[in-house]
């Protein structure tokens, strides 16, 4: 469904707009089906006992699958798509206070590591297997927040609420150091129900794969950083 209406805003937007570029539309092809795979199919199946394959889950749920969504920027879109009037109520909604708040990168990077320290160190991951609902939840959460620290770390699309680059990579800096040493705690105490050779595994995974996606995140945040700080070109008079 994703999928459809994202090329539906497409084709619909192209004849009056530049043609949106074909790389955003597979980046963002590829993020819903990684989003999908981690809820329905065999990775989804296996996670429920296998944590190894949980954590493979909540790297594409709440990480790469953000990132390439982000990366397709399905705002701009959205809103070279909508009529001038829906636009600018849209354009209201994404100025109000709610969503600076939850688009602050301190804010969502709290709702995220902060999620998954009370997800692996808490009662929590068993009873997601226990009640459907709950689990439900968490994996909107997870997937939720991701998309809320990326957006909040990278501006691809229009950002009202824009912070410094300075503060966003302190709190950059801070999150990564949250995930990375859940992914040590995880491996020395595992979480409830989980088998300690399982939890070493999971949490190599989680560390390693976690720097995966970090390090994409990285260069495109400092990519932006140089581009916005390097000097404009002068013409020197003879």
């Amino acid at each position: 469904m994703g999928i459809l209406v994202y090329l539906v805003c497409i084709a619909i937007s192209n004849p009056y707009y530049k043609k949106w570029p074909i790389s955003r539309m597979i980046l963002w092809i590829l993020g819903v089906l990684l989003a999908v795979s981690a809820v329905v199919g065999p990775i989804a199946a296996r996670a429920h006992h296998d944590f190894v394959f949980h954590m493979i889950g909540h790297l594409l749920l709440g990480m790469l699958a953000p990132l390439l969504l982000v990366l397709s920027a399905p705002m701009t879109l959205l809103l070279r798509t909508l009529s001038t009037s829906h636009a600018r109520r849209l354009t209201t909604i994404l100025r109000s206070k709610p969503v600076q708040f939850v688009t602050n990168p301190l804010t969502a990077s709290v709702l995220n590591i902060g999620g998954l320290w009370l997800l692996y160190t808490t009662n929590l991951y068993k009873m997601m297997h226990h009640y459907l609902t709950l689990h439900v939840l968490i994996h909107i959460h997870v997937f939720l927040v991701g998309y809320l620290f990326t957006v909040s770390m990278i501006y691809i699309d229009p950002m009202p609420h824009r912070k410094s680059y300075f503060y966003r990579a302190i709190v950059f800096v801070l999150a990564l150091t949250g995930h990375g040493i859940l992914s040590k705690y995880i491996y020395a105490f595992p979480p409830t129900g989980v088998a300690q050779t399982q939890a070493e595994q999971g949490g190599i995974l989680m560390y390693y794969g976690g720097d995966a996606v970090d390090l994409i995140l990285i260069i495109i945040f400092c990519s932006q950083w140089y581009r916005a700080c390097r000097p404009k070109n002068v013409v020197l008079s003879s």
